[in-house]
């Protein structure tokens, strides 16, 4: 089913996964109008669609996700909305206050929003933390979405994205003032890598301040699979495309989806070594501390931060929850996503490596002197 002639709106439309999901509507769907919805639309990130633009409008809209006067206007006529903004934090470094009110407020907004202006369709970007790992580190291999699992969420982060995902499914069935129903789902990507990755950035710094060696913070048996930005960009629209059949219609909405792809499973931390090898980089063979004697570091770290909190709030680079989400075994299959929203992956493994690390090699000299000259 096509979008063609229909009014989409992006929220996060200038982040990592907003921008691939704004091209890839250009390139394969003939929409009247795609409106980019962000803090700051930047004039570059308008300009770089230009050459695939066609004859489908673009309309910047410049505002905050908890404005709901903003977003009715953004909402007025669209009938598609993807919403991917979202304050994403695995160290507990922003208010919860703050990632509450964008998070789950800012969603809520969106869909009373959506129900007043007669959008019918809303595919929420959900993530696979929503899932866990929980505290004990249980595992899952190759798990799906009727996989039993106590989550247990300790992360703001999973607890929000977990209420947010939760208030969109809800939603599903709303009637709306014509007369139609508005349709939901969820999608859950795994970690998502590739060109624009601001945590592979950030590990590369890392790695350039420790004089080409990465760090180790996970075990080589601790496997998870990474997705490639541009399937997740795909599973989105194939997600549209199917709220928009009425032969799927029904059976897609009010559910939510895994998305992985072919990236092979591996830890975290041997991931980052296979897109960075190419541009000189080691790693450990195994952490420079013992797990459990880590574990105990990050305890110490957070009862210390808690004492000092009433004066002054001081927030660990590590935390045990991310220890354990870092060390833990935690799969998903894409199965599901493909029977019924159709989804296949673009981009196969050696392509998106291939595409990640010559990006990473484009930002390694601009790091290297950056760090250097501090």
């Amino acid at each position: 089913m096509s979008l063609r002639g229909e009014v989409c709106v992006v929220t996060g439309a200038c982040g990592f996964l907003g921008k691939r999901l704004v091209r890839l509507l250009l390139e394969e769907e003939k929409t009247a109008e795609i409106r980019l919805l962000d803090k700051n639309v930047r004039l570059d990130v308008l300009q770089s669609l230009e050459d695939c633009r066609g004859e489908t409008k673009l309309s910047a809209y410049e505002g905050d996700i908890r404005d709901g006067v903003f977003l009715r206007k953004a909402c007025r006529g669209a009938s598609t909305v993807f919403h991917i903004a979202s304050i994403i934090d695995v160290t507990d470094s922003v208010e919860y206050s703050e990632m509450f009110g964008v998070n789950v407020t800012g969603t809520q907004l969106l869909l009373e929003a959506c129900v007043q202006e007669n959008v019918t369709s809303f595919i929420y970007t959900s993530t696979v933390e929503v899932m866990g790992p929980n505290p004990r580190g249980d595992p899952i291999v190759d798990g799906g979405e009727d996989t039993p699992y106590d989550s247990r969420l300790k992360f703001n982060y999973s607890k929000t994205k977990k209420e947010a995902e939760d208030r969109t499914l809800r939603a599903h069935g709303e009637l709306l003032p014509d007369g139609s129903r508005l349709a939901t789902c969820a999608l859950r990507p795994m970690y998502i890598y590739g060109e624009g990755c601001r945590f592979l950035l950030g590990h590369m710094a890392d790695g350039v301040r420790a004089g080409g060696v990465l760090y180790r913070m996970s075990a080589r048996g601790a496997l998870v699979n990474p997705v490639y930005v541009g399937n997740v960009a795909a599973a989105h629209l194939q997600a549209a495309r199917s709220l928009r059949d009425p032969r799927r219609r029904s059976s897609v909405g009010g559910k939510f989806y895994f998305v992985s792809d072919d990236t092979p499973p591996v830890s975290y931390s041997d991931f980052n070594h296979v897109v960075m090898r190419p541009l000189g980089f080691g790693i450990p063979e195994k952490p420079l501390v013992p797990l459990p004697v880590f574990y105990l570091f990050c305890l110490l770290m957070e009862a210390l931060c808690a004492v000092i909190r009433p004066f002054i709030r001081v927030v660990p680079p590590l935390n045990r929850q991310l220890l354990t989400m870092l060390n833990t075994t935690f799969t998903f299959s894409y199965q599901k996503a493909k029977k019924d929203l159709g989804y296949e992956p673009r981009h196969g493994w050696d392509e998106a490596r291939k595409r990640t690390t010559e990006w990473l090699a484009s930002k390694l000299p601009g790091e290297r002197e950056r760090i250097l000259s501090k």
